[in-house]
């Protein structure tokens, strides 16, 4: 995604809002849980490195560690050891984790069955109408859905299915 104004994008219904979480496009990125919506979480600005004093020979691993877990926090508390661990783990399961080569829904060799309750009539909530989105946002979108459209992840509906279950898109733009 080079031309993709935006690096954050939650994808859920409206119905989180029922639920008291909310998302607020502010200076300071972060979201609330609660109908008092006081307690606040915040979206990391910064990258963060993990840090790992010994010499890692491994090349591959190196990588691993600097590309796919570099906003990962581990636990100060735990020892280099522990830490090591923790990361060759990791470093073992990495096909687990989702990159640019090999994104979400990219996993060969392994079929999962979900089971949809969509019983007409559907609930309220998923029959929501679509609203309308500013040229940049709708740029983005486009951006984003055809990227996740090469592998395979979503495909466009054609004309004559017929789509009753929408989910609209929340995009929060990253101000840094």
């Amino acid at each position: 995604m080079n031309n993709c104004p935006s690096q954050n994008f939650i994808f859920g219904n409206d119905y989180l809002n029922i639920y008291g979480i909310d998302i607020n496009n502010h200076k300071d990125r972060y979201l609330t849980i609660g109908a008092n919506k006081r307690q606040k979480f915040a979206f990391p600005l910064e990258k963060r490195e993990i840090t790992v004093i010994r010499q890692v020979k491994n090349v591959y691993k190196m990588k691993f560690v600097s590309n796919q877990l570099i906003e990962a926090q581990i636990s100060p508390e735990l020892t280099l050891e522990m830490k090591e661990k923790i990361i060759e783990i990791l470093f073992q399961y990495r096909e687990a984790f989702a990159s640019d080569n090999e994104p979400l829904g990219a996993i060969k060799g392994r079929e999962v069955e979900i089971m949809l309750n969509l019983e007409r009539p559907y609930p309220p909530l998923l029959r929501i109408p679509a609203y309308p989105a500013s040229p940049r946002a709708r740029e983005a979108l486009e951006s984003h859905i055809n990227e996740l459209m090469k592998p395979g992840v979503l495909r466009k509906a054609g004309h004559n299915e017929e789509v009753e279950v929408t989910a609209p898109v929340i995009i929060t733009w990253n101000n840094y």
